[in-house]
């Protein structure tokens, strides 16, 4: 997934002074976070006041057992970068389990800078009632750098991949009252070398280009990313590249829960798969754990194991997740659209 430095760019708030201390002696790879200042002016939690439509019903619950078992075997199945043979059991593995569903696979090469590499988008969809569509996304790949040692990702890519999977059993053979759900399972999140603007996010990337050219784009009403949320200690982050109405509703749902405590992180700035989206003005916001053992010291690590993880963190960001979807279905006519967010990775 998004990667602490120097992977993936995420840089909090707290340590913008240091930062501005070296502008003029030191480079780093760093995206800056917006200053306190225009953090004050535009908060995380803005957003419409219109968007005050509460939905209809009871709220929906994943089976985290079952997302649990899900990230289990992939795990199993062992290290998953892009090129070698556990990106061929992935994708095998996942036809399996959505057989029974509306599968498109986006196959394609990328050059990377070790070479041309075959990589695999899964995109899986739901049929609503209403006009437009709510994507979901997780990376199923782990980290090239790390091929050579035991590094199965089991909150990186494989808790999120998870959940996407016990989202998609709530959703198989009901009639959806309201948006289309789409899932995308993006290859190639993470870089091959090191984090740049060329070098990650591929599949994504391909996705989000691929989709503004056959207007695809336009009828995303919502993108919803999960990276990185099995972790025991859940605490998801304040992702400042996410559109800032979304990540508004993303605090209201988690709030209807009871769970707006393990959605008060920090507020980060991070490059993750919903980047290329935001830049296509597709309303985006990025829901990350970055947060993942003392310092983030179990992140890109062997360590990422799953004893490190929990069913119940599964569980609360999955009814999040869907509880979100109904605030999204029940303002469906007022929903803003987006622009990009200031400070965008160019």
């Amino acid at each position: 997934m998004t990667s602490r430095l120097p992977y993936k760019y995420a840089v909090p708030l707290m340590v913008m002074p240091l930062l501005l201390l070296c502008v003029l002696g030191c480079s780093h790879d760093s995206v800056p976070a917006p200053s306190s200042a225009a953090a004050s002016q535009t908060p995380v939690g803005s957003g419409p006041p219109a968007l005050d439509a509460e939905p209809a019903g009871p709220a929906l619950h994943i089976d985290a057992g079952r997302a649990m078992q899900y990230t289990k075997e992939i795990v199993a199945i062992g290290p998953r970068w892009v090129g070698g043979s556990g990106q061929q059991k992935m994708a095998a593995w996942l036809r399996g389990k959505l057989k029974a569903d509306t599968v498109e696979e986006d196959a394609f090469e990328a050059e990377t800078p070790a070479g041309k590499k075959p990589m695999r988008n899964f995109i899986v969809r739901f049929q609503g009632t209403k006009e437009g569509v709510i994507l979901l996304g997780s990376h199923i790949d782990t980290n090239y750098t790390l091929r050579k040692t035991s590094y199965a990702g089991a909150n990186d890519g494989a808790s999120s991949t998870g959940l996407l999977l016990a989202i998609a059993d709530q959703m198989r053979g009901k009639k959806l009252e309201g948006f289309s759900v789409w899932l995308a399972f993006f290859d190639g999140e993470e870089a091959i070398d090191k984090w740049t603007k060329t070098d990650s996010i591929y599949g994504s990337r391909h996705l989000a280009e691929k989709w503004q050219k056959d207007g695809t784009n336009g009828k995303i009403r919502a993108f919803l990313l999960a990276d990185m949320i099995g972790d025991a200690d859940l605490n998801v982050e304040r992702e400042r590249f996410s559109t800032p109405w979304l990540s508004s509703l993303l605090m209201k749902a988690a709030t209807r829960l009871g769970q707006q405590s393990h959605f008060s992180g920090r507020e980060i700035s991070i490059e993750d798969d919903h980047i290329p989206f935001v830049q296509l003005n597709v309303p985006s916001v990025d829901i990350i754990d970055m947060d993942y053992g003392y310092h983030d010291s179990w992140h890109h690590t062997p360590d990422d194991t799953l004893d490190k993880l929990s069913p119940r963190s599964l569980q609360i960001t999955g009814d999040v997740i869907l509880e979100l979807i109904r605030l999204l279905n029940a303002n469906g006519d007022k929903l803003p659209a987006s622009t990009p967010a200031s400070g965008l990775p160019a």
